[in-house]
C-alpha cells in the first residue's frame, strides 16, 4: 500500500469512526459524511490519474456532484430540525418518542 492510498484510507476510516462514535450533533454527523465523500473523491481522482484512461475522467466529477447534492439536502434537514425541535442533538430526533 502506497502512502497516498494509506492517507485516503485513513481519512475515510477516521470519518467513519467519527460518524459511528461521536453522534451527538447532526452537524457533526454531516461533517463526517462530507469527510468520507472528500476522501472518496480524492482517491477516485488519483486513481483515474494513475490509469491514464479518458474513460474514467468523468467519475470524480459525478461523485462531486452527488456530494454537493448530499450536502445541500443535509443542510436543509439541519435547518428544518433546528426550527422544529429547537436543537440539533441526535437523541432528540427520535420520531417514535412521545
Amino acid at each position: 500500500m502506497t502512502p497516498t492510498q494509506f492517507t485516503f484510507t485513513a481519512g475515510f476510516l477516521m470519518s467513519l469512526a467519527g460518524l459511528a462514535f461521536h453522534r451527538i450533533h447532526l452537524l457533526s454527523a454531516l461533517l463526517c459524511l462530507e469527510g468520507m465523500m472528500l476522501s472518496l473523491f480524492l482517491a477516485l481522482s488519483f486513481w483515474t490519474l494513475q490509469l491514464n484512461s479518458p474513460n474514467f475522467t468523468a467519475a470524480p466529477l459525478l461523485l462531486l456532484a452527488f456530494s454537493a447534492c448530499e450536502a445541500s439536502a443535509g443542510l436543509a434537514l439541519l435547518v428544518a430540525t433546528a426550527r422544529t425541535h429547537g436543537t440539533d442533538h441526535m437523541q432528540n430526533l427520535n420520531i417514535l418518542q412521545c
